[in-house]
């Protein structure tokens, strides 16, 4: 088959690799891909926010198959054209990604289908929204109601910081995305990310992970779109997940079905898990940036046949093959994210690191220029490895991480301390 997979990022190179492993890929292209994915597959420049634009390369270049890495053409609604010129595609229609990118539409999916999760009020006024605060105190989540890249959500301590986010929001900070406000309890717990593959009917569980969403040590100061991530998680046992499925997932996919906008594709789970019960937090529409880089570590070539089968309605017929492993991805950034940082500073020492089915260094923000890697994102680099334990996994990882000579780069040294 000729594959087409969208996106330029970590969650990509993942995605790429572990398609490249399956026999059945016979062509893959990534658009508009990085230096790490060029290395595995072509690249492709075209604008993947366009569905037209989309369609013309996949009849172009004959793709049987394309799959869908980021939210924004999801949200876009590049999979409804996709579908519409016949074309098997894995990802959700705009009407079903709104599950991402309208913080309401989740709640009120969640109340229709009885989903347990955070109390909440939705607002189009900054007024309304610091009347609701005051009266509801902190602590408080504030959250942009669109797609804000992972960065429009404030979990305020204190009251004046709740107040503050509601400026931010209404005075355009997060763009367009912020034009409305969900304000939600804050809930506490351990957070999840819990992995569900569907082809709207069939909830099929791909896998758990948590992230570290903090750019500093133990998980300490602002958010980030992720410095690393592990999988499985602990915190979400069997019971737990199958608790989640029964009162969050299914009942999810059943209502969306009921709308006449049944769900396909991968949908992250995001739980507060808080005395052996889970109540959600989030619905994202694609796989998660970093997760996504330790279940595909995991899944390998598998992943593939897994995304073809929900492409294709047939989920009902497959399962996952998990061996008893862990893996581990650290985020190398460069220096200044998540505020402002420099780009163009070259990464030595990458032809030191050893690849195969254990250790991958998955590119994220990185372009090729001059025969170098050079960086040009925030979060740049995904050294990902899997091992018998969590443990061997991330002692892999950072002995990884010893070989790359970056120093305009850093890491957080930490990852997975709560499993640890």
């Amino acid at each position: 088959m000729n594959i087409l997979i969208l996106g330029s990022g970590g969650r990509e190179h993942s995605l790429a690799w572990a398609v490249m492993q399956n026999p059945k890929c016979d062509k893959l292209i990534v658009a508009p891909g990085n230096a790490g994915i060029a290395q595995i597959a072509d690249c492709a420049s075209f604008d993947i926010d366009d569905g037209g634009e989309v369609v013309n390369f996949v009849a172009a270049n004959a793709i049987d198959f394309v799959i869908v890495g980021p939210e924004a053409p999801l949200a876009n609604g590049v999979a409804d054209r996709l579908r519409e010129a016949g074309v098997l595609v894995f990802g959700p229609s705009k009407a079903a990604a709104r599950l991402e990118a309208s913080k309401s539409f989740t709640k009120e999916i969640c109340d229709a289908a009885k989903a347990p999760t955070a109390g909440y009020g939705h607002f189009i006024d900054a007024d309304a929204a610091k009347a609701h605060i005051r009266t509801n105190g902190a602590p408080i989540v504030v959250k942009a109601d669109g797609l804000a890249a992972g960065k429009g959500v404030i979990v305020a301590m204190d009251e004046q910081t709740a107040l503050d986010a509601v400026d931010d929001m209404f005075g355009g900070a997060f763009g367009g995305a912020g034009a409305e406000v969900v304000i939600e309890e804050f809930m506490e717990g351990e957070e999840a990310s819990f992995f569900i593959l569907c082809d709207g009917k069939t909830a099929l569980p791909v896998g758990t992970a948590q992230d570290h969403k903090r750019v500093g040590e133990g998980d300490t100061g602002p958010n980030t779109g992720g410095m690393g991530a592990y999988s499985p998680a602990p915190v979400l046992t069997d019971e737990i997940a199958q608790i989640a499925l029964d009162q969050i997932v299914q009942p999810t996919i059943d209502e969306m079905a009921k709308r006449g906008t049944p769900y396909q594709g991968v949908l992250y789970v995001g739980l507060m898990i808080k005395d052996g019960f889970p109540r959600l937090v989030e619905y994202n529409v694609r796989f998660g940036d970093p997760e996504c880089q330790v279940l595909m570590m995991r899944l390998g070539a598998q992943a593939f046949d897994l995304m073809h089968a929900a492409a294709e309605e047939r989920l009902h017929e497959t399962s996952v093959n998990w061996a008893n492993d862990h893996a581990i991805t650290v985020v190398m950034a460069a220096n200044g994210y998540p505020g402002s940082y420099q780009k163009g500073s070259v990464i030595g020492g990458l032809d030191n690191v050893s690849e195969d089915s254990k250790n991958m260094v998955f590119h994220a923000g990185t372009t090729a220029k001059d025969g170098a890697i050079t960086a040009t994102g925030g979060r740049v680099l995904n050294v990902t490895a899997r091992g018998d334990s969590l443990q061997e996994a991330r002692d892999r990882a950072y002995a990884m991480i010893d070989q790359i000579d970056w120093p305009e780069g850093f890491y957080r040294s930490d990852i997975g301390w709560r499993a640890l």
